[in-house]
């Protein structure tokens, strides 16, 4: 079958990287999302290579006006170790239509230098079917106003201490950078049609694993899960807490696992992120 006309199908394989797992780079995750780095002596934050499906960007398609994360999915198996070597490989698992936008799912798997199955992320990016003339912005920062954009998640549960920050211009730069793009410099996110920096979709969800990691450790390095949308955009220099609610506890082979409402909001209540997640207790 010839792809020529369109690289991006789904089965299309990207390869593998091999990457050290060294102390510089736990600290500069840490650092990047004013993390615990007393929680990261022996295993490395469970979304460390948060960003793994990014390095190539040959999976996206060919109109990058205005795309967007969608949805994020992770499953965590086991730590990877601080000071060994891990290898990543990443391929196209699906691609969609939604209201006048393609989807396009890659998967990243991270093994660690045995083979072993680490972790999976299946990154959902979203793009216009067709650019939109004139110079109108494709999202601005009204439409999180909006009733379609409210999302009701909460009060259901048991409550988790917050994980709150505020994602100023130098945390995307640490997270995103280092060089200019729409989620570390103004003009470039004007000219994707955006008003301001997009913090990364990525970032929010770290948070969440953050707030997880500091309740669970290793239930959640070692067998947890997660399943976000990205509902609206997070704007430079906002400030937002990741929250979660512990909803049902089921037996799960000797140990609980524990199911979780999650979401990220800012501080009027709008939500970033909205999903699910579980961990092992």
């Amino acid at each position: 079958m010839n792809f020529n006309d369109e690289p991006v199908y789904v089965g299309r394989d990207y390869g593998e990287r091999e990457v050290s797992i060294d102390r510089e780079l736990v600290d500069h995750y840490v650092q990047s999302v004013e993390g615990d780095r007393a929680l990261y002596q022996e295993h490395a934050p469970a979304l460390l290579l948060h960003s793994e499906c990014y390095r190539d960007l040959n999976w996206y398609l060919a109109n990058i006006f205005g795309n967007l994360h969608a949805r994020q999915e992770w499953e965590l198996f086991a730590p990877a170790s601080v000071g060994r070597r891990v290898k990543t490989r990443g391929f196209i698992r699906d691609r969609y239509r939604k209201r006048g936008r393609d989807y396009v799912v890659k998967e990243t798997w991270i093994l660690d230098d045995t083979g072993r199955l680490l972790s999976r992320g299946l990154t959902h990016q979203s793009f216009l079917v067709a650019r939109p003339g004139g110079d109108a912005n494709v999202v601005d920062k009204s439409r999180e106003k909006s009733k379609s954009r409210v999302f009701e998640i909460g009060g259901r549960g048991r409550a988790l201490e917050p994980f709150a920050r505020t994602v100023h211009e130098g945390m995307c730069r640490l997270f995103s950078g280092p060089g200019d793009n729409y989620h570390t410099d103004r003009t470039a996110a004007r000219a994707l049609g955006f008003p301001d920096i997009v913090v990364q979709g990525m970032l929010p969800t770290c948070f969440v694993s953050e707030l997880l990691t500091r309740e669970f450790r290793q239930g959640w390095l070692a067998g947890g899960k997660m399943d976000v949308r990205l509902v609206n955009v997070l704007w430079a220099n906002e400030h937002v807490a990741a929250r979660a609610e512990i909803v049902e506890e089921v037996p799960e082979a000797g140990r609980v696992r524990c199911h979780l409402d999650v979401w990220v909001e800012k501080d009027d209540g709008t939500k970033v992120i909205v999903g699910t997640a579980s961990a092992i207790r």
